[in-house]
């Protein structure tokens, strides 16, 4: 290859770079202003891959009626599975049903139960995961795959080095989360030492629903006052 044609393919890249610096700036613009005034939500993740008649699909839309009736909306990926079921409970509820799809070559769609007003549709993961962490006043994590375990170690990860304030983080169906939490504590809280005893305090694992509530509202009535915000700012 000649050096006249190196020259271009590099020039090429570097322009594709660029334009690629203004699409994910945009869709942190088109992120803030459409989240910035969704009011108090509470971020749902789970997998996408969950059926309507299974358990945790039904736990999902009995745990975003009782976040809409306690003043939270709800924010959801915006595709099926849980994530469908969370927003299907938040609309029935009429509370705010926020949905975050990404756009992938696969599996993802957005569902039918999001306002249209609080649909925004992503490129890169990474713009969404900022979403779904800045404007949750708490997490809750149901059953899921890589992209929910990849959420909850994010969601964790900053609260444990202080990037973001520490909000309530709740893992919801004890029989899915146990294995997992057992191998923190014995593996890497005794036999590695890799983590604190302390950085266990930052999750919950439950199946109450009414527990989840009634933390997340004494949490804030205690630490917060009743005023809710986003809970970073980058």
């Amino acid at each position: 290859m000649s050096e006249i044609v190196k020259q271009k393919n590099w020039t090429k890249i570097q322009a594709e770079g660029s334009w690629r610096i203004w699409r994910i700036v945009s869709e942190f613009v088109e992120g803030f202003e459409k989240m910035d005034n969704i009011g108090p939500c509470v971020s749902i993740y789970g997998s996408a891959r969950t059926k309507p008649d299974e358990h945790y699909y039904q736990l999902a839309i009995d745990m975003s009626k009782k976040l809409v009736e306690n003043g939270y909306g709800v924010i959801s990926g915006g595709g099926p599975g849980i994530m469908e079921a969370a927003n299907k409970g938040a609309q029935e509820a009429g509370g705010a049903s926020v949905g975050l799809n990404i756009v992938l070559p696969f599996e993802q769609f957005a569902n039918p139960y999001i306002d249209q007003d609080k649909l925004i549709n992503f490129r890169y993961f990474f713009v969404r995961k900022v979403m779904f962490v800045k404007y949750a006043q708490a997490f809750v994590l149901l059953p899921g795959g890589f992209g929910t375990l990849d959420e909850l170690f994010e969601s964790i990860t900053l609260i444990q080095t202080n990037k973001i304030e520490q909000v309530p983080v709740f893992l919801v169906g004890v029989e899915f989360w146990e294995g997992l939490v057992d191998w923190i504590k014995k593996t890497m809280l005794d036999r590695h030492k890799t983590i604190s005893e302390k950085d266990l305090d930052i999750f919950y694992v439950t199946d109450d629903l009414d527990e989840v509530t009634a933390k997340i509202n004494e949490f804030y009535g205690d630490k917060k006052g009743g005023s809710l915000s986003p809970n970073f700012e980058y």
